[in-house]
């Protein structure tokens, strides 16, 4: 439940687009997470994990992403605006929140090191099925958990010009600081 990626991008979604925005960002960064999870039952994560470059390209690749989006959110540009919008599709919003998980490389060696721990030796592969499902619903429902309570405070933070100003700048340290981590991160 802790905010990472995913968190503040729905967020920001749900404060610029309301409920039905952050809906469909939470959606996005759910199928990330499932892409990951399928990922690490066929084995990639391990390869991913074993490919020193293949790690660092997709690494760096979500560092340049991370920082692009503190700079489009700084500036108050785009889809990752926090004032008001009404002009983003949902399947944008969707495509943005894969984009944003998918580029996150300790996902598929998270559930690398997380699900074994769950599957006895010769268990079927419906048990890794299942214990995916579990995780994708609780991921899904603390993403709209987030966009909840970013949704019921939405127009008072909408309405206070210093409120903006604040959350547009820690929004945009969050995605720097959260790419300036992943980018010195060993593994």
């Amino acid at each position: 439940m802790s905010p990472g990626i995913g968190v503040l991008y729905t967020l920001s979604a749900t404060l610029g687009g309301g409920w039905k925005a952050g809906f469909w960002a939470s959606v996005g960064c759910t199928i990330a997470t499932v892409i990951h999870i399928i990922v690490a039952m066929a084995g990639l994560a391990a390869v991913l994990h074993t490919s020193a470059v293949l790690f660092q390209t997709i690494k760096f690749s979500g560092v340049a992403y991370l920082l692009w989006m503190a700079w489009a959110v700084l500036n108050d540009r785009g889809g990752l605006s926090v004032r008001p919008v009404t002009s983003v599709t949902s399947m944008r919003l969707v495509s943005r929140g894969i984009l944003l998980n998918i580029l996150n490389p300790k996902l598929p060696l998270f559930f690398m090191a997380f699900i074994p721990q769950f599957v006895p030796a010769g268990s079927s592969p419906a048990l890794l099925v299942e214990l995916g499902m579990v995780f994708t619903i609780m991921t899904f429902t603390v993403f709209m958990g987030y966009v909840t309570l970013a949704s019921t405070g939405r127009q008072r933070v909408l309405q206070s010009a210093t409120a903006m100003n604040w959350l547009r700048r820690a929004f945009s340290a969050s995605f720097a600081a959260l790419g300036f981590k992943l980018a010195i991160e060993k593994t």
